[in-house]
């Protein structure tokens, strides 16, 4: 079971942005906090919703945290690294980071777990967490047909051509494939397998998916509303076997964001008085 509470991963997360030069994708930094902290695969799996995992959770709060407190940021893409503020801080203190986010932000009351006294929880203005968990659970609401085109429309708006979707009965697995072609000259045949999937994808199922596309494909992708266990990304990625790129639900939502697919980011604008303007008349 994972018992460390969101405040507990502000210094590991400052540390692994730190071992990973200032920056990194979400799965480089859950895999680099993992390790700096020696989670077990039963606290990585420990889900707090069906698509979520409680150690994905609380660091995506931890994440949120820091930015509030100017030593993180995130690009369009996913990328989160250190400020120029972060880069000088290798350590925080962990009230002094909630008492700051409370002052700025507004704040309810919640209770530590077994230390017995009050801290502040900063209610969200735009949460990530959020909007990610509403359409996690609509896209496992929705027919397997629905998914595949959805995967397959994605393919094609990241610069794959030919994405065709199979999913017939008795192709090992398989529900697409198309080419990715690179600089106009190199082209490589790619199948894809789109699991809705509730909670954390085995290893078993990455095994019987390679061995559906070998001999068919130069590479694989297995997209997934869920998450992958440990040994199942250690299986995507096992020396001497076929490669297998997984993208779990947190990254497959972040890239429909991206690309601006069933996603709408409204901007609020804000007015300002420049009074000094004034005074050049």
């Amino acid at each position: 079971m994972f018992k460390y509470k969101f405040h507990q991963l502000f210094n590991p997360l400052l540390k692994a942005l730190h071992n990973l030069n200032g920056s990194g994708t979400l799965s480089e930094i859950e895999e680099e906090v993992a390790r700096i902290m020696n989670l077990s695969d039963a606290e990585l799996t420990d889900m707090h919703r069906a698509n979520r995992t409680k150690f994905s959770y609380r660091l995506a709060w931890a994440r949120t945290y820091l930015k509030w407190r100017g030593l993180l940021e995130n690009s369009a893409r996913g990328v989160w690294s250190l400020t120029v503020e972060g880069s000088k801080t290798p350590f925080v203190d962990e009230r002094k980071v909630l008492e700051m986010a409370r002052a700025s932000k507004g704040a309810t009351s919640v209770a530590v777990e077994g230390k017995g006294e009050e801290v502040e929880e900063v209610e969200e203005e735009e949460s990530e967490i959020d909007w990610q968990d509403e359409l996690l659970e609509f896209l496992q609401s929705i027919p397997p047909d629905r998914f595949e085109r959805l995967c397959q429309r994605m393919l094609r708006e990241l610069g794959f051509i030919n994405v065709q979707v199979t999913g017939r009965s008795g192709d090992g697995g398989i529900d697409g494939k198309g080419v990715l072609r690179l600089g106009g000259v190199l082209a490589f045949p790619v199948v894809f397998q789109c699991k809705r999937y509730k909670g954390s994808v085995p290893p078993s199922l990455v095994r019987d998916f390679r061995g559906s596309m070998i001999g068919r494909a130069d590479k694989g992708l297995l997209f997934t509303t869920g998450t992958f266990s440990r040994d199942a990304n250690k299986e995507a990625q096992r020396e001497g076997a076929p490669p297998i790129d997984l993208v779990d639900g947190i990254e497959f939502a972040n890239i429909l964001r991206r690309l601006e697919l069933g996603i709408k980011v409204h901007t609020v604008e804000k007015i300002t008085v420049d009074k000094s303007w004034f005074g050049s008349i």
